[in-house]
């Protein structure tokens, strides 16, 4: 009699534990794209899902879908490229030849106001200073 009901309860443990454990295996392609930041997470997390409708034909390509992409390098393609350079504007000769004539207009003005003053100064009498 007890022997019965122990094997009932092992019964229902085997098949709660398989039933759990199949749903927590089909969440690892989710997982892994949630840690790797995965743009599509989400689809990932649904297909995996609709995995178990199908018999499990589709998880392995869940699997290498979710691996393939990695925050640092994207889909990781372009390995012998070097990565985009940062985003700073570009600063082409013809824009520096322009910003250096500017300044130097702006370096002649600035002498011209000083020697004005110079000479304003110079003008006033010794009592006024």
């Amino acid at each position: 009699m007890f022997l019965d009901y122990f094997a009932l309860g092992l019964l229902f443990f085997v098949a709660i534990v398989l039933f759990y454990g199949i749903i927590v295996i089909h969440d690892i392609p989710y997982e892994i794209a949630k840690k790797r930041n995965h743009p599509q997470q989400d689809a990932l997390h649904v297909a995996g899902w609709i995995s178990l409708f199908t018999l499990h034909a589709i998880w392995p390509f869940l699997w290498i879908w979710a691996t393939l992409y990695r925050e640092d390098r994207g889909w990781g393609f372009d390995r012998g490229r070097s990565p985009p350079p940062a985003t700073e504007p570009i600063v082409t000769a013809e824009e520096v030849m322009a910003l250096r004539q500017h300044i130097e207009r702006l370096e002649l003005r600035l002498q011209a106001f000083e020697q004005a003053a110079l000479v304003e100064q110079s003008a006033q009498p010794e009592g006024e200073r």
